[in-house]
């Protein structure tokens, strides 16, 4: 038998399981999906036992491959959809109620309130965040004020709250385990970047008491043992991640400088910056990258709330298209856009913007204006956003001259060649799809000793592809014109 690692990717749209061995090669993928609730305008849920059975599922369906693989599963990691937070009873495991999700805005207002009293420089300069509605913090207090039980169970000593990771630990390990990773920690505008612990006084902040919130840990920590009873056989815990750092890691991206672009619901665009802590002065975020023993690395980071949930509504909801690859057909099918933007507010806009409230509209439809249109102003509306995330950097004093990108959207070549057309920038599509999944199996095998140092597997990272620039600067600045004219009307 060969040795091998379990990793688990719990992503917004559906849990996966990847078996890795001892060279790197994935040898197997399992993945259930994961339903979406929108119960209200703005509000985004998931059911934390679904969450918890279909990843349970998919662990078990890999643990039976692996049997059939000759391979022996030495330990495995969780890498998860950051920001999303689940509140459950610590005695009976039991949740009080859905996960919330990061992209949920319900928390709009209170985050208004603690702009107008001041308190957004505070809370950038010690977490690297803005106040937003994405972050955990006003998530866990609206629990706490909204949900019956929260608070008296706080009280108690008996209440849990924590991201998908720590949730997910708590419940393989029977509850013997309430830990989090560092970089998790790094997302909930609770924990202090420079300190490296939570934060008394933004705990105060956000009313938050600090013995519901999970213990944080370096990235490779023995996390616990799975629950012989789960899986028929007891298997270590030594990784854990948030998916996008995950997915930095899973390209290789370990030296300062270095760029990756994440497609899945949302795009996120991380830079490495090595032990520096910069401050953007450009609404990006600063970030824990990964910490390793005592060395902590940072990265600046552009979180993009919508783009391949637009491609989902053009599927689901307006049925323009049977699959998410029809699109890069209809978008070839003409020559331009014919004027017509798409910007997908569908939750408000992320970096560099900013803005909860706002919401999805499309601009300069005519009489002629069919799915072909709006498939490409879908298309080009990921495009335009990473390239106000890439110019923000670029006024940052960063200056990215190649971006790994990974994740579904990074298949459809035409999207691939209108970002670097329109950023002006290299793109360089991995050959590995399964970029934050692999992240995690590389901390855990390197946490399991199945390999000595994170760029072991790195003969194992391909370019599928590579896509360089070949637009005129008209054309460049025609589009992009159009884009910020766009976002202008949206926001205003």
């Amino acid at each position: 038998m060969k040795d091998a690692i379990l990793a688990i990717d719990q992503g917004t749209t559906s849990s996966r399981a990847i078996i890795v061995d001892s060279s790197g090669e994935v040898l197997h993928m399992e993945q259930e999906e994961i339903i979406t609730h929108f119960p209200s305008n703005g509000w985004v849920e998931q059911d934390p036992e679904e969450i918890w059975n279909k990843t349970q599922k998919v662990i078990f369906q890999a643990l039976k491959k692996s049997d059939y693989l000759k391979t022996k599963i030495l330990a495995m990691g969780i890498t998860n959809q950051r920001e999303t937070i689940v509140v459950w009873d610590k005695i009976t495991g039991k949740a009080l109620y859905n996960a919330i999700v990061w992209q949920d805005r319900r928390t709009s207002k209170q985050c208004e309130e603690l702009i107008k009293n001041g308190l957004n420089e505070e809370i950038i300069d010690k977490t690297g965040l803005i106040i937003d509605p994405y972050f955990s913090a006003t998530k866990i207090a609206w629990i706490l004020n909204n949900i019956e039980d929260a608070r008296r169970l706080a009280l108690k000593d008996r209440l849990a709250v924590g991201t998908i990771d720590t949730f997910l630990l708590f419940k393989l390990t029977n509850g013997k385990s309430f830990y989090t990773d560092i970089t998790n920690a790094s997302r909930t505008s609770l924990y202090n970047i420079h300190d490296l612990e939570w934060d008394n006084s933004l705990l105060e902040i956000f009313d938050v008491p600090i013995n519901i919130l999970p213990e944080v840990k370096d990235n490779i920590f023995e996390y616990g043992i799975t629950e012989n009873n789960l899986f028929g056989k007891s298997i270590p815990i030594l990784s854990i991640a948030g998916d996008q750092q995950s997915s930095s890691l899973g390209q290789f991206c370990l030296n300062a400088g270095d760029v990756k672009a994440t497609f899945g619901t949302g795009c996120f665009i991380l830079m490495n910056t090595g032990n520096n802590i910069l401050k953007s002065k450009n609404k990006l975020l600063t970030t824990i990258a990964y910490k390793i023993g005592k060395k902590t690395n940072y990265a600046l980071e552009g979180s993009i709330f919508i783009s391949g949930a637009a491609v989902q509504w053009l599927r689901d909801n307006l049925k323009i298209i049977k699959k998410a690859e029809d699109t890069q057909a209809l978008a070839s099918s003409i020559k331009n856009n014919n004027g017509v933007y798409f910007v997908p507010a569908f939750t408000g806009l992320g970096a560099p913007y900013w803005k909860p409230e706002a919401r999805g509209a499309i601009y300069g439809l005519s009489r002629s204006s069919g799915p072909a249109e709006i498939s490409r102003a879908v298309l080009e509306s990921v495009a335009y956003q990473c390239t106000d995330l890439l110019d923000a950097m670029r006024s940052d004093g960063q200056k990215p001259k190649v971006m790994r990108v990974d994740g579904g959207m990074s298949s459809n070549d035409w999207l691939m060649q209108f970002l670097s057309n329109i950023s002006e920038l290299t793109i360089e599509r991995t050959g590995n799809k399964e970029s934050t999944s692999y992240g995690i199996a590389i901390l855990t095998a390197l946490g399991s000793g199945l390999i000595s140092s994170l760029k072991e597997f790195s003969n194992n990272w391909t370019v599928n592809r590579k896509f360089n620039p070949e637009m005129s600067r008209n054309e460049i600045d025609k589009y992009r014109n159009g884009w910020q004219h766009a976002i202008k009307k949206t926001i205003m």
